[in-house]
């Protein structure tokens, strides 16, 4: 353990360090706080000062997600994970990583995906089936509102219905494109679709993760 620390301290970077290792998450307040026997707000007041001596590192301001950090100052290789919120609606004009709009999140390997903003969606159906995508997936998606022709983005049609297709651009109208010839391609005049995010990579119940 790092010098410096109380013993309460000491405590409370322990049991994190143990359940993101164990479980690839880090644990809520309320549920460190049981295991101290110390408030919700004793709890939080420890992590701030934690963070402050250099033993850890919230991601965000406000991030429950808890790095360890090794004496280097760098993420130890205990705390790899990185909360992605599960979008269950996407929507025009209003920000995917808005909390409002999360159903859950994921916990994903944050050396394999390091870009600032993510966000998930569940897919449902087998239109991508060919690609890899099956129904009940959760696709990893990094936010963007444009594509190139053959990405696998996901988009808003109609500001109604939210997919995920291969895009192409063609002079006239926009192709979304499935992965399945049992479905055949959409096609929508150029102020139909939004572009919401490049799928970067999938997720398949909690031991498949593969980057796209």
């Amino acid at each position: 353990m790092p010098a410096g620390l109380t013993a309460k301290q000491q405590r409370l970077l322990a049991y994190l360090t143990r359940e993101t290792s164990e479980t690839g998450r880090t644990p809520s307040l309320r549920r460190a706080a049981a295991h101290m026997g110390v408030s919700h707000a004793a709890v939080s007041q420890m992590i701030r000062i934690l963070e402050k001596k250099g033993v850890l590192r919230r991601a965000g301001r406000y991030g429950r997600t808890v790095h360890i950090l090794s004496r280097t100052g760098a993420p130890a290789g205990l705390s790899r994970g990185r909360e992605v919120p599960i979008v269950g609606r996407i929507a025009a004009g209003l920000p995917l990583y808005a909390r409002q709009a999360w159903e859950g999140s994921l916990v994903v390997d944050a050396t394999l995906y390091q870009e600032s903003v993510l966000f998930a969606l569940r897919i449902q159906g087998d239109s991508m089936r060919d690609a890899g995508i099956l129904s009940g997936d959760l696709a990893i998606c990094k936010p963007r509102q444009f594509a190139e022709n053959g990405e696998i983005v996901a988009v808003l049609i109609r500001q109604e219905e939210a997919t995920v297709k291969r895009f192409f651009l063609e002079k006239t109208h926009i192709e979304l494109r499935p992965e399945n010839p049992a479905h055949r391609p959409g096609i929508y005049g150029f102020d139909e679709v939004l572009i919401q995010g490049k799928v970067i990579g999938i997720h398949r119940g909690p031991d498949v993760m593969e980057r796209l």
